[in-house]
């Protein structure tokens, strides 16, 4: 399964439970899932976003095994605190970053975050909590190195937003071939369209999904 789901999943919460409970009653596919596979807690890390996006850049298109050797020899480039500032990896710059095994194209990312950061361009947790996900969605990709994927990673995985399906997501599109027995997987407008019918829970729906295509053998981050 993505690791990021599995990193995310916990003991069950009365409303994560809800949010099963009532998509199973509107899709009879998601009522098979739920029973078989129980309740599920989205448990997000609410990072400061600068913070995230740079853990979201470093994991993209690598193992977690390998991206957290690297996130900690980023974090060690900078001793005595638990993650550095926007300026302080400005003021080290892509020749120091490239010491922790960040590759050029990353740097280049990660300097360009920050950079957005120091211009008050990144929104803060604050900020976050005020801005709808299309807003949010917006603001981020904004950033080179920062797509759609990432940025719906964030909405879900960091703020634990409720109504996401990231619909470009192989492991989601796998996970409702699955579970809606399809032979072919759906396309990202296919999906879009059939899941408008599970808002405003379509975060737990992609869980769901994830889970199908793992249990399904990774027929389905």
């Amino acid at each position: 399964m993505n690791e990021i789901v599995t990193k995310h999943m916990g003991k069950v919460s009365p409303v994560n439970e809800e949010s099963a409970t009532r998509l199973a009653a509107v899709e009879p596919a998601f009522r098979a899932l739920v029973q078989r596979i129980g309740p599920l807690e989205l448990k997000p890390r609410h990072l400061p976003p600068f913070q995230a996006l740079v853990h979201a850049v470093i994991f993209q298109q690598l193992s977690g095994r390998v991206a957290n050797v690297i996130l900690h020899r980023f974090r060690a480039l900078f001793p005595g605190q638990e993650f550095p500032s926007p300026a302080e990896v400005l003021s080290a710059g892509p020749a120091t970053l490239r010491k922790a095994g960040i590759s050029g194209v990353k740097c280049s990312y990660i300097i360009g975050i920050a950079e957005q950061a120091v211009s008050g361009n990144v929104p803060s947790l604050s900020e976050c909590a005020k801005l709808s996900d299309a807003e949010i969605i917006s603001r981020l990709t904004l950033f080179k190195g920062v797509g759609r994927w990432t940025a719906e990673m964030f909405l879900i995985f960091n703020l634990g937003r409720p109504d996401v399906l990231p619909v470009h997501d192989l492991g989601v599109r796998r996970g409702f071939a699955v579970a809606f027995r399809k032979h072919i997987l759906p396309s990202p407008k296919q999906l879009a369209r059939v899941g408008a019918a599970w808002a405003p829970y379509r975060t737990t729906a992609a869980l769901y999904l994830w889970r199908a295509a793992d249990s399904n053998g990774g027929v389905g981050w």
